[in-house]
């Protein structure tokens, strides 16, 4: 596979929203920015590494999909909205 790379760091620090709240003994929660991505815990804190694992494997999953599809060559850039 041949890449061009502008950037080969894919850990980029990004801020992402939970909308989170009480139901009942459990806490959940959803990220806003990426569709799909929610969890539960019993704690608040056992929610918000509940979500940071799911946004992970989102990402993650994202990732490679666009890699695939993108073919054999292609450049990557980092930008923000």
């Amino acid at each position: 596979m041949n890449q061009i790379n502008s950037n080969k760091s894919t850990n980029q620090s990004s801020n992402y929203h939970a909308l989170i709240q009480r139901d009942g003994r459990w806490w959940i929660g959803w990220v806003a920015e990426i569709p799909g991505v929610n969890g539960q815990g019993r704690t608040r804190p056992a929610l918000m590494t509940n979500l940071r694992s799911a946004l992970k494997e989102a990402l993650e999953i994202n990732r490679q999909e666009a890699i695939e599809a993108a073919g054999e060559s292609y450049e990557e850039v980092s930008f923000s909205p």
